[in-house]
């Protein structure tokens, strides 16, 4: 006789690990979610009396080959930080800002520390931007990962007022473009990274340029922007957004401007931070490649009027941001 168990799927095990989150998925709850965990579907109130139009926005991502960092350090409360983050920057451009957000978990065989290490990131992130963590999956799936492995996705759904909607169609020339520094890579390029990186140093070992170890360096926390800009979109016109991810500064920004206008970058008017110039030197990386696979510091760029840039930069320095020009909008 073989059970289900035998074959590498133990439920008691889930069942275990859902009994532990929960009192770290409830803190994220607010008085819009009417359910607890553990039906098939979770209810959200969907009465917003404050909106006139109000507009559903989503957006579905995961994590990357930076779990492999996780794996290698063996330190997990970070990577679904910024799983939540990464998303709420995405519907953030869009002018939206975040109300729930699920999980897809994965993994060959459940281990329930390792577990229990990511929702908690995942409600950390959750709660500081004013999102419930609402629901999620968690799949053990025998002989299909590497054994100590997982994956690790989202998806997000957040509200804008449908006047409020940015979407590029405002974008002008002359109008000037503002960057918010990123902490890091944030969540792309790791392949490339890890193809250099990890032939010259061990993943716990201290870098001078750096002032910290690799694994420190390349776990640092992808950052939202959700609290500068909505305190940006209470007081300014922004005519754009883009969230700096795989593609680079260009790849991204051409997004969300019309096609007849074109992006010019000042590729030194910042310094990038010294994780890039090591990458870049340790494997004579080309600086087309660079561009197109890092953020090179930029975390999210804000499309602005050119009357309003100053104020805009004042404004985001009144609160302790570190804005900088980095270029334009030509034809």
């Amino acid at each position: 006789m073989k059970t289900y168990k035998d074959a590498g799927v133990d439920i008691e095990k889930a069942e275990l690990l859902i009994e532990k989150i929960k009192p770290t998925i409830r803190k994220t709850f607010n008085e819009r979610v009417l359910t607890d965990i553990g039906l098939f579907g979770a209810f959200y109130d969907a009465k917003f009396d404050e909106f006139k139009h109000p507009v559903l926005v989503s957006s579905t991502d995961g994590v990357g080959t930076k779990l492999k960092i996780a794996f290698l350090t063996n330190k997990h409360d970070t990577v679904g930080q910024d799983l939540v983050n990464h998303c709420v920057n995405d519907i953030l451009v869009c002018g939206a800002k975040p109300l729930f957000f699920l999980d897809y978990f994965a993994t060959g065989k459940l281990q329930i520390d390792v577990a229990e290490q990511v929702i908690f990131g995942l409600a950390k992130a959750c709660e500081e931007n004013n999102c419930a963590l609402v629901g999620g999956e968690t799949a053990e799936m025998p002989n299909f990962y590497q054994d100590g492995e997982y994956d690790l996705a989202g998806t997000i759904i957040g509200i804008v007022e449908k006047e409020k909607i940015i979407k590029g169609d405002k974008v002008r020339k002359g109008d000037i473009l503002i960057a918010l520094p990123s902490t890091g890579l944030h969540t792309n390029g790791y392949s490339l990274a890890r193809a250099v990186l990890l032939k010259q140093f061990r993943i716990d070992e201290f870098i001078p340029e750096l002032n910290t170890t690799l694994g420190e360096e390349l776990l640092k926390i992808h950052r939202s922007y959700l609290k500068p800009v909505s305190q940006l979109l209470d007081k300014f016109e922004i005519h754009a957004m883009a969230h700096i991810t795989g593609g680079g500064i260009i790849g991204n920004t051409k997004r969300v401007i019309p096609e007849k206008l074109k992006i010019k970058i000042d590729w030194k008017s910042w310094e990038r931070p010294p994780i890039f110039n090591l990458i870049q030197k340790l494997g004579n990386v080309p600086e087309e490649d660079m561009r197109q696979t890092f953020n090179l510091g930029v975390g999210l760029v804000l499309i602005v009027d050119k009357n309003d840039a100053d104020k805009i930069i004042n404004e985001l320095k009144s609160i302790n941001e570190n804005p900088f020009t980095i270029g334009e909008i030509t034809e």
